[in-house]
């Protein structure tokens, strides 16, 4: 059947409170009730006669049916159907037709105005021309998220291209069958033509899949991901058909793996920033590398980032070199070529002919890797790797060479299917791919960047796009971005529920029904058990410098502060403190605040300096690692307040999700002058959140810190909406500015008598916490220690300057755990281990350090997995619903009536009823609203009401093996080109830690002030790998026949960089002149012959009256070294 519009809505007239809306479909014999936040599958005849009882009327046609967005909105759920009302056909290859959405209507199923303005934004997204489905006569829908060769081998949808899974999710749990009511949508680019070669017709095509596993805007998202996803992945597919002969060549692109964004508004020159420090970024690294060879087997990496360390491009070097340093760090470095081309250097002003050098360095891979081709659906050559090509937004540069690259594979493409025997017929592929390579770069950047591609063409065009850019990245962004996260989450996140689900749970089970969540949550005493951590925290109003060392006092450091302090304040203690030995166990996490680390002026106002932020986090790493190694998970500055987490290397593994954030509160909100900062994460199953403020100061201005303190923590977030107060553990530091409300001299002689809790019955801080107004359900270590401001500097006086200052606790240390689920009697916050202050005495402040001891969880996944089994079974058929057969039937009687009444009021006992109506075979069908209700009907089974039998049976009588299918569908269901391909090795945390090589332009760390480090314990032994001969072993489809793999990547990184001005920067890997074997893995040499490839001779591009516009090619590479025009730099 022929797409059309197959697809009619029905609503209720009139404004019941119930809303309800029936789907039917042309052809099909089921209708489909939407009623009360319930799917239910009906037949024709029974939609018929609710349409005319109710008086439904048809509101919308619809080519076809997208599924039901569940929306998150505060406490309730609002369900959106979503239904494709504009089409354009894209073209048909093979027995698929693809189809652009153009136009999606998203319809609330609960009558309420205001919740078309809640969707507006993802609408707008749908309705773009972004997304895609396929589709056939025979009214199948067909996978457009496969490419052919995936297809070809029969695999599975892959969950990385299916946009609208989450809108899928609510007709699974119904048990409905989605493939007759909905398609599956893909976002990126689709071109498909039709080239008349001779007495060949073929159809040509470029598709590109972008993935939703890290996806968004052009300065929302960058790098990577925990998971190893990295923004703006691209899968493109170069196809051809011709009659029973099917060719395709892939390509992907993707953002640097590492964790960097581009903060501030963007203009000119993009400053580039790692947000976190390169020890933790090596697992998720790790784990993107170990993606790459699962999904697509040997790839190679083409970086075209530049390399000068001056100018515009600077921050872009810095990145390529990370880039780099961590390959070669990585497990995977050997089996991975790694060939550097510095797009902009090699190609300036035009001049293309460099390319060919960039071809020379990668012929063997490409030919290596080669590509598919099948015959009569029997394959005959598969492609068993890719080229993994990257720039900065992987978006222009990357553009051209994967046009260069997918030109020079056209012609063996073209020989395989014997389309090569006339030089004219290779020129009109050609020219129809080259501008099909032009549009595909137009339709990937939309979505990424917001409009075409920069292609060098036009200078005009150009500028208006790169214009175009700066207002719709910098400015315009936001709401497309939450449009995104709507799409695939439908804000499943944003609410207590999912936060607690995505600690406990893994990422497919998310979002699932909140029902299924709050009872696997519940139960997680079950499967986590506790891990000790100790962690840190320490505060220093430094004044406005990197003072790291006194001149006058020489022996103290910043270790007597955050390392020794505890020994140091035991020996200066005057009283026995046997019974308190100090304990020695390490620190896991130090988060270090600093109050003043630039002079509070207009200018640092206005635009603080980094330089001191830098140098204080190559100083702290430096003497945190005096002992044992401390890498830097992340740093935060605002103006002056600049917080630093530092963890043990070996906890970055399960470490996620870290985030930001910043807060001001000087001058109204308006300044940063004074404010708060936060760096949060997850460790295990637990989050933590570390906080460093400085409150406004003076002696009466009470009410202002206060307000200062609400203001920080009312603002104070992390993405998917989490509030401060929603982490298990907030720890809080800073100068808080709170003094003591006693006269100048009376502190001064307290002091001198040691009597700190008399001193401490005034601190202002205290009292207004115990009033409630600040800090609730926060704990402090005891205050055993003089007052730390304000002091003459590099003086052990108290202010003696005019104003006289009354010495007080301002800088502090503070915690707060949050309680969760039922709380036992041996809960508690924490074990306070030491709360102390540092004798430095280049500030007017004195540093304060506390020490704690805190439980973090850690789920047992075998435990868990019982536990959800168990929860499956327990909550009931997600559907909720039962079927009743009622026995002897009911009928137009009084006594009838009596039964109907006692009948409902039973199953209303069961739980609360969203739909009852009964079946045309005489059938009661009850929608409870949770599964709870219909477990607590089956007990009706065979009991009698009024002379009547009930026999109960769940309508969906597979209900488990629904409710796991609904779950499955958020996994990872992404197959390998080749499916006998092994995953790769484990990940050796420890060997790789050892063997990464830092650069001197790292921006967390410096070289030189590293090699000054003093000698550092060894690391521990490392478990010994699986041996497996240097790659995975695969047995052929014939035993007993096998085919042992071995890699022929042996080269580690290639420099193609001529140029005397343009060499690489320092700490590169050196170029290896290796090429690899010509025996391709995966397949047979035999299986490798083609026909001659006959000399390619570009001819003139034809005329506009040919159907062909000559100015919408530019020139690209061919083999006659006729290169392609460049992105403009």
């Amino acid at each position: 059947m022929v797409l059309g519009k197959n697809l009619k809505f029905f609503t209720k007239s009139g404004q019941e409170v119930v809303s309800s809306a029936i789907l039917e479909q042309r052809g099909n014999q089921s209708s489909i009730l939407l009623e009360s936040n319930a799917i239910l599958e009906i037949g024709s005849d029974e939609a018929e006669r609710l349409k005319r009882t109710w008086n439904y009327k048809k509101t919308v046609d619809a080519y076809t049916c997208l599924g039901v967005l569940q929306l998150n909105a505060g406490q309730d759920t609002v369900l959106f159907l979503a239904l494709v009302t504009g089409v354009t056909s894209v073209g048909k290859i093979g027995e698929a037709e693809i189809f652009r959405i153009t136009q999606v209507s998203l319809l609330s199923l609960r009558n309420h105005s205001q919740d078309e303005e809640r969707v507006a934004e993802l609408r707008r997204l749908l309705s773009s021309g972004m997304f895609y489905f396929s589709w056939n006569d025979n009214n199948e829908t067909n996978d457009i998220t496969l490419c052919a060769q995936r297809q070809a081998n029969g695999a599975p949808t892959d969950s990385r291209f299916f946009w609208n899974k989450s809108f899928h999710s609510y007709f699974i749990r119904f048990g409905i069958e989605t493939n007759q009511w909905l398609v599956k949508i893909t976002c990126g680019s689709a071109e498909i033509r039709t080239v008349y070669a001779g007495h060949l017709q073929a159809k040509t095509a470029v598709i590109s899949r972008l993935s939703c596993e890290r996806v968004g805007t052009r300065f929302n998202v960058r790098g990577v991901n925990d998971d190893g996803n990295v923004a703006n992945f691209v899968e493109t597919e170069q196809l051809i058909y011709v009659d029973n002969q099917i060719t395709s060549f892939l390509q992907v692109r993707g953002s640097v793996p590492l964790f960097w964004d581009q903060p501030g508004v963007q203009v000119g020159s993009h400053k580039v920033r790692m947000s976190r420090g390169p020890e933790a970024s090596l697992p998720a690294f790790d784990r993107h590398m170990r993606s790459m060879k699962k999904r697509y087997g040997t790839f190679a990496i083409v970086n075209l980032l530049g390399a000068s360390l001056v100018g515009a491009k600077e921050g872009e070097a810095k990145l390529s070199t990370l880039f780099q340093s961590h390959h070669e760090a990585c497990t995977h470095h050997s089996q991975v070529p790694h060939v550097i081309f510095d797009y902009h250097e090699q190609c300036r002003g035009g001049n293309l002919k460099n390319l060919q050098k960039l071809l020379d360095e990668l012929k063997n891979y490409i030919a290596d890797y080669g590509f598919f081709h099948s015959k009569d659906g029997t394959s005959i050559l598969s492609q068993s790797g890719a080229i993994r090509t990257n720039c900065l937004d992987c978006l222009d540069r990357t553009n051209c060479i994967q046009n260069f690259f997918g030109l020079e594979v056209l012609l063996k493409q073209l020989a395989a299917i014997g389309a090569t025997e006339k030089q004219q017929n290779i020129a009109r592929f050609e020219e129809v791919f080259r501008q099909m390579w032009i549009n595909n770069g137009n339709e990937v950047s939309k979505m990424y960047a917001g409009t075409g591609a920069i292609q060098g063409g036009s200078k005009l065009i150009d500028g208006a796009r790169s214009a175009a850019r700066t207002i719709q990245n910098n400015l315009l962004d936001g709401g497309k971005q939450e449009a995104i996260e709507i799409l695939l989450s439908g804000g499943a996140y944003a609410s207590e529920l999912g936060d607690r689900a995505r600690l406990l749970l893994p990422a497919n089970l998310v979002q699932g029904s909140n029902t299924f969540l709050r009872a696997i949550c519940s139960r997680f005493p079950e499967y986590t058990h506790p891990v000790p951590l100790r962690i840190s925290a320490a505060t220093y109003n430094v004044n406005g410098g990197n003072h790291f060392r006194s001149v006058v006092y020489k022996n103290v450091s910043l270790a007597d502060w955050l390392l020794d302090a505890q020994k140091l304040s035991k020996s200066r203690s005057l009283v026995d403190v046997e019974e308190a030995p100090v304990n020695e166990d390490e620190v896991d996490i130090y988060a270090i605040g600093f109050e003043e680390m630039v002079d509070l002026n207009a200018s640092n106002i206005m635009a603080a300096s980094s330089e001191n932020a830098r140098s204080w986090a190559i100083e702290l790493e430096k003497v945190l690692s005096r002992d044992r190694k401390y890498g830097l998970l992340t740093s935060v500055q605002l103006v002056g307040v600049c917080l630093y987490v530092f963890v043990k290397p070996e906890l970055a593994p399960y470490i996620r999700e870290v985030s930001t954030d910043t807060v001001k509160t000087g001058l109204g909100g308006a300044a940063g002058n004074k404010g708060g900062v936060m760096i949060r994460f997850n460790l295990h199953s637990t989050s933590f959140a570390f906080v460093c403020s400085h409150f406004a100061a003076g002696q009466s201005q009470v009410k202002e810190r206060n307000d200062d303190y609400t203001e920080i923590a009312r603002n104070l977030s992390s993405p998917f909406a989490r509030s401060l107060h929603s982490h298990d553990y907030v720890i809080w530091c800073g100068d808080f500015n709170y003094r003591i409300d006693m006269e100048r001299d009376t502190v001064k002689e307290t002091i001198f008598e040691g009597d700190w809790p008399s001193m401490l019955e005034f601190d202002q801080l205290k009292a207004n916490q115990n009033r409630g107004l600040v800090f609730q359900d926060y704990i402090e270590g005891e205050i055993n220690f003089p007052p730390t401001y304000k002091y003459d500097l590099f003086s052990d006086d108290y202010d003696t300057s005019e104003k006289c200052r009354i010495p007080a606790w301002t800088d502090r240390v503070l915690l707060r755990r949050r309680k969760f689920g039922d709380i036992g009697p041996d809960w508690s916050p924490c074990k306070v281990v030491f709360y102390g202050r540092a004798e430095l005495k280049q500030s007017d402040h004195r540093p304060v350090i506390a020490t704690f001891d805190v439980d973090a969880l850690r789920v047992d996944e075998d435990a868990r997995e019982d536990v959800i089994s168990d929860v499956i079974r327990r909550v009931g058929p997600q559907d909720g619903t039962v079927e009743i057969q009622v026995i002897p039937e009911m009928g137009p009687s009084v006594a009838d009536d009596g039964f109907i009444n006692t009948f409902k009021t039973e199953m209303n006992m069961c739980g609360e009823i969203a739909v009852m109506r009964r079946t045309q075979e005489g059938k009661v069908c009850i929608t409870f609203k949770e599964g709870f209700g219909a477990l607590a009907a089956f007990k009706y089974h065979g009991k009698e009401i009024n002379g009547r039998t009930l026999q109960v049976r769940p309508l969906n009588t597979q209900w488990e093996v629904i409710t796991r299918k609904e779950l499955a569908l958020f996994s990872d269901t992404s197959l390998p080109l080749i499916p006998t391909l092994t995953s790769a090795p484990s990940f050796d945390y420890a060997s790789t830690l050892a063997a990464i090589k830092l650069s001197s332009n790292d921006p967390f760390n410096d070289e030189n002030e590293r090699q000054k480090d003093p000698p550092r314990r060894p690391a521990p032994p490392s478990r010994p790998q699986p041996v497996e001969n240097g790659a995975p072993v695969v047995a052929a489809a014939q035993p007993p026949t096998t085919l042992a793999l071995t890699n022929p990547l042996t080269t580690s990184t290639r420099t193609i960089n001529e140029s005397p001005e343009s060499k690489p920067p320092s700490g590169l890997a050196p170029v290896l002149k290796k090429s690899p074997p010509a025996n391709a893995p995966f397949v047979k040499d035999d299986e490798r012959k083609l026909p001659p490839v006959p000399p390619r001779k570009i001819p003139p591009v034809p005329a506009r009256s040919q159907g062909l516009s000559q100015t919408a090619f530019p020139p690209v590479p061919s083999r006659n070294n006729t290169p392609p025009v460049p992105p403009r730099a």
